[in-house]
């Protein structure tokens, strides 16, 4: 194939819409329930490099007599651009919109209602604070009860009072100061402030009384509303980034309108995601360890905000039994209460897969509401799991209704309902949009054991996993080559989802295999302990486990054309897995991968997690020394560049925060000087993700003709 064509097909792969968030209403009439559906999807368009956002709507009809069961879907409505849009919340009594939009580098606050626009404020012009946060980590806009007010995290205003009154002189002395930000995607978001708007009289005002040392978002009305609850992140003595890690102190606040500030939580403790029960007698969150593994097991807490009294809803699961829930590993959706508060509904890794979970705060009891029979056929069969979902995800759970994101390595993003269950019932579940199309391969998950000279002798008995996709028939007499793609991380995990760079390799007739290492989320908090201090070993171990694994079980796959694909922690291991075991692999393509632990030590927004991925403790006040720095340079994969017999493709981020693009300079030089075949790709706009949509192209096409001339 060539480029033009290689790049049609990503765009295939790519373009297919996925749900992203959800909201249900509902109406009463004489006889039917009806319910309504509102997704937002996003889709990648090549042809404006950009991803689009839109709404489409489903109405659900349900018997008065039985709510939970749905008797007629209607066809859904016309897609719906949602162009400009940041952020956007319904009010929950009158069915208002708030929209916080984007136009000609202003930012607006829209309120819309059935009849059209109600309200517009220009907040730029008003210039009471800076931009509105729009991200996942700080972001967020809630309605107060009396849905007269709307709450959101802007950046503070630069525009300081003491600038106004020293004039000129102030404003020249302070333009260079280096301002301190939150590392790696959040490059923009320094000192972030809590904002009220009233909506009656059009004023904006910044809340006054956080603590000087933290930085608030992720806030929300308190019963009344008059006061929030917010997350307060402590940064001092400087900021660490915070994308992709659950372990920063932080800690639970309430603020009062008048500017009194109480912690309500404990100390020394990472926490996010409050979110509070339908009738404000709880607030639960996530609970977490500070430093340590970037992201871990959490906790779910409850706090009575009547007695002031926290207890644990969920614990971290050190060890899982197989098949049984691992733990919490990701944020809990924006709604996830029942409608009589007694339950809480959520999504989480469980192994390869990711599934959805129901916890009843009577008797913690935890459990899953997929379809369990489908999950649990035998992998021996691969043909059984090709109308299996792998991956359930929760969008939202409203009035007991969950909407949920369903798919697997052959099934693109579905859309399905179903009713929270009764006691010892199962979920009905309901199909709203199916894919545009599916793929027809085969897919299976492997349970891989490492030897006794593997184990780990401080977390013994560990084992781990890894999903094989493949196409459905052969391309070559001579079995399918094997493309090895690794996760980054390292605390994260490939479930058994749609994933559009695999989908491409399949459809160009290579076999993929996603490994998750020990120390992956989904097996509980020991397999993520058990990798602290191990990198470069254990990890490199378990990948060319895996591959040994899926080599015997399956004769179809080309044991002599092997290659490694990942990004950052996934490239670090690429890098030592054709440094290790340079016979193997005959390719390598590696996204802003780590190359040398010691020289990234002062360059990396997460510093702290260059010491303890290394097994050293971290201090803020921490200066490296030559023990240090000797240990990351012998877990670094340039230590065994000298061996690397595999052309090497890098891809790098000039904007990269987290991992410094001079890391894979750094092995270029050294490959090139040896007349080792090396290629080098710089994306100057780019960060550590290369997430943007011309990048992400180009990154495909160029590790496609990579694989094709070294294979």
């Amino acid at each position: 194939m060539d480029s033009d064509q290689i790049t049609g097909l990503y765009g295939k792969v790519s373009g297919l819409a996925a749900p992203v968030s959800a909201h249900v209403s509902e109406e009463q009439l004489p006889e039917v329930r009806i319910y309504t559906v509102t997704a937002e999807w996003i889709q990648t368009d090549l042809v404006r490099n950009s991803r689009l956002r839109y709404a489409q709507q489903w109405t659900l009809i349900a018997d008065s007599n039985n709510q939970k069961s749905i008797r007629t879907v209607l066809p859904p409505g016309p897609c719906s651009p949602l162009s400009g849009e940041l952020l956007s919340e319904l009010s929950p009594i009158c069915g208002l919109r708030a929209v916080v939009r984007e136009t000609s580098s202003q930012q607006l606050l829209e309120i819309w209602d059935r009849h059209g626009l109600r309200k517009s404020l220009n907040l730029s012009a008003l210039n009471i604070h800076g931009r509105v946060y729009d991200d996942t980590q700080f972001g967020s806009l809630s309605w107060s009860e009396c849905e007269s007010k709307l709450l959101f995290v802007a950046e503070r205003s630069r525009s300081s009072s003491a600038e106004t009154r020293s004039g000129e002189s102030a404003s020249r002395k302070d333009r260079s100061v280096y301002c301190e930000d939150w590392g790696e995607a959040l490059t923009s978001k320094s000192v972030p402030v809590l904002c009220v708007v009233d909506l009656h009289h059009g004023e904006v005002q910044v809340l006054q009384g956080v603590p000087q040392d933290v930085s608030p978002g992720q806030a929300l009305w308190a019963p009344g509303s008059q006061a929030v609850f917010f997350v307060g992140w402590y940064h001092e003595p400087f900021r660490l980034g915070l994308k992709f890690c659950s372990n920063r102190r932080s800690a639970l606040f309430r603020l009062s309108l008048d500017g009194r500030c109480e912690c309500i939580s404990g100390d020394n403790l990472s926490v996010s995601c409050p979110r509070l029960s339908p009738d404000g007698s709880t607030l639960i969150y996530l609970q977490g360890r500070v430093f340590g593994p970037h992201n871990q097991c959490l906790s779910v807490q409850q706090l009575d905000l009547s007695s002031g009294k926290t207890s644990t809803m969920v614990d971290v699961v050190s060890r899982p039994q197989t098949g049984e829930f691992a733990g919490v590993y990701e944020a809990l959706p924006s709604r996830c209460w029942s409608a009589d508060g007694q339950k809480v509904v959520f999504s989480s890794a469980v192994r390869n897969w990711k599934d959805v979970f129901m916890v009843d705060r009577g008797t913690k009891k935890v459990s899953s509401l997929s379809d369990k029979h489908q999950r649990q056929v035998e992998a021996a069969d691969v043909s059984d799991l090709s109308k299996v979902y792998g991956s359930w995800k929760l969008l939202t759970v409203e009035r007991d209704l969950m909407v949920i994101c369903c798919s697997s390595p052959n099934l693109p993003p579905t859309l399905r309902v179903g009713f929270l269950p009764s006691a010892d019932e199962t979920v009905t579940w309901r199909t709203l949009q199916q894919p545009v199309t599916t793929f027809d391969y085969l897919w299976t998950v492997l349970d891989v054991t490492p030897t006794s000279d593997e184990d780990n002798q401080r977390y013994p008995g560990l084992d781990f996993g890894a999903i094989l996709v493949k196409p459905s028939r052969l391309f070559c007499e001579t079995g399918t080559p094997v493309v090895v793609f690794v996760h980054g991380g390292p605390h994260s995990q490939f479930p058994a989802e749609w994933n559009s760079t695999t989908a491409g390799l399949v459809e160009l007739g290579f076999a993929v295999l996603m490994v998750n290492y020990r120390g992956s989320t989904g097996f509980g908090q020991d397999s993520i302990l058990s990798l602290i201090g191990q990198i470069g070993s254990q990890d490199v171990k378990d990948v060319q486990r895996a591959v040994m694994a899926s080599l015997q079980s399956d004769k179809t796959l080309d044991p002599k054309r092997l290659a490694v694909i990942g990004g950052s922690h996934g490239g670090f291991l690429s890098c030592h897995l054709v440094g290790q075991y340079p016979d193997s692999y005959r390719a390598c393509a590696a996204r802003n991968p780590v190359i040398n632990a010691a020289t990234l030590l002062g360059t990396s927004d997460i510093v702290d997690w260059r010491y303890t991925s290394a097994g050293f403790q971290f201090s803020y006040d921490n200066i490296p020394n030559a023990e240090t720095l000797a240990a990351m340079l012998l877990k670094s994969p340039i230590t065994h560049a000298a061996q690397i017999k595999a052309p090497v493709l890098l891809m790098l981020g000039g904007k990269d925060r987290r991992v410094s693009p001079h890391q894979g300079l750094e092995l270029y030089k050294v490959l090139k000087s040896r007349g080792s075949p090396v290629r080098l790709l710089w994306f100057p706009e780019d960060g550590h993700s290369l997430s943007r949509v011309d990048t992400q192209v180009d990154c495909f096409l160029n590790t496609v003709l990579w694989l094709n001339q070294h294979l």
